[in-house]
């Protein structure tokens, strides 16, 4: 919408905030206003409860379980997130260039980590930077510049000599790569499946740890001192049986480990979220994952244990703030998604979006 002539008036329930509700928005121009334009001469009227597009903080958009993908279907990833209410996704890490996303007003908006930096041979094939310690800290300042604002490590991954999930870095390497980052104005997240990995990176300044289903009573009040947010993607978790059992026969400590970890995976965020650490929604999205699990990721946190208006603002309000983007503000740009039914009182409402409005347009 390039002028007044056309306004979309958003009305019923608009939830700016998880106790800050009004009756009616407008967009104009693409952006939200509170005040109805004077101008306004063509009304198009959607009604029903609005939230903030929602955040899906862990999705790798142009990923596939094999590597980087064409840009046909990464664009069919973008609208599969989209058309489910995704409108801000943190892309946790891709080989493929999707810059050109951004020229796409009808796309989500990225927030990009940059290409995952792992051990040789201790990641997925075709996914990351593979090298070794002594060259962390510039592949660290190299994706701090490629990315937008983030970097993504990989903390941890089976080592095929121990048989097990082991730590990838040293600690003096870490501690020097976080501070690059730092240095450049870039945030640091990392893979973590295990226990080991997780005092290196809290106590070396790391700001995020994705999955963190290792986070035991020793480490979950070290991050949540350190106000060090996690990532659980729980949907993600749900497949550690068929993982641990697909390597049973060749890595049994390392498949029992990964039963363990799936078994008190609901405690473990529970325990976190009690204790005061920052819990985001992400799903995975995109390397064995489809796209498009956001309400369940939600479903999940709640099923753990965390209160539903908490879980809603896991993916809306403090998602956003989190990763510095604006949500229903004046000026701000109207990605917002319509329900039929309050999220607050039920949040299986997210599984069935109403209205998704990207940059002020209807998109689905």
């Amino acid at each position: 919408m390039s002028d007044q002539s056309g306004v979309l008036h958003v009305k019923g329930r608009v939830l700016v905030g998880p106790h800050e509700v009004r009756d009616e928005l407008w967009i104009v121009g693409g952006r939200i206003s509170w005040e109805r334009p004077r101008a306004a001469r063509e009304v198009t009227t959607v009604t029903g409860w609005a939230l903030p597009g929602l955040v899906d903080a862990h999705c790798h958009v142009g990923l596939d379980a094999h590597g980087p993908v064409d840009a046909a279907t990464a664009e069919e990833q973008a609208l599969t997130d989209r058309d489910a209410g995704t409108l801000l996704i943190r892309d946790a890490g891709s080989p493929s260039d999707t810059r050109w996303i951004d020229d796409r007003a009808d796309l989500p908006k990225i927030i990009r980590a940059g290409r995952h930096i792992a051990r040789t041979r201790r990641y997925i094939r075709n996914y990351a930077h593979e090298i070794e310690p002594a060259d962390l800290v510039e592949y660290v300042g190299r994706e701090a510049l490629r990315g937008d604002g983030w970097v993504k490590l990989v903390g941890d991954w089976i080592d095929r000599d121990a048989g097990d999930l082991t730590a990838c870095w040293p600690r003096a390497e870490v501690e020097a790569a976080i501070a690059e980052a730092h240095r450049l104005g870039a945030r640091v997240t990392a893979h973590c499946f295990a226990e080991d990995s997780l005092r290196d990176l809290v106590e070396a300044g790391i700001d995020c740890v994705e999955h963190a289903t290792g986070l035991t009573e020793d480490t979950i009040p070290l991050f949540a001192e350190r106000g060090v947010a996690i990532v659980p993607t729980l949907v993600n978790i749900a497949t550690f049986p068929k993982l641990a059992a697909g390597g049973e026969t060749k890595f049994p400590r390392w498949s029992a480990h990964m039963r363990r970890l799936h078994e008190r995976r609901y405690d473990t965020v529970r325990a976190a979220w009690d204790a005061g650490v920052p819990v985001y929604v992400g799903t995975d999205a995109g390397g064995s994952l489809p796209h498009g699990l956001v309400a369940a990721e939600v479903a999940e946190l709640v099923k753990a244990g965390i209160p539903a208006l908490d879980a809603l603002s896991a993916t809306a309000w403090a998602a956003r703030e989190w990763l510095g983007r604006p949500g229903l503000t004046e000026g701000a740009p109207a990605d917002l998604v319509v329900y039929a039914s309050d999220p607050r009182a039920d949040v299986r409402a997210l599984a069935q979006p109403d209205r998704v409005i990207v940059n002020g347009e209807v998109r689905a």
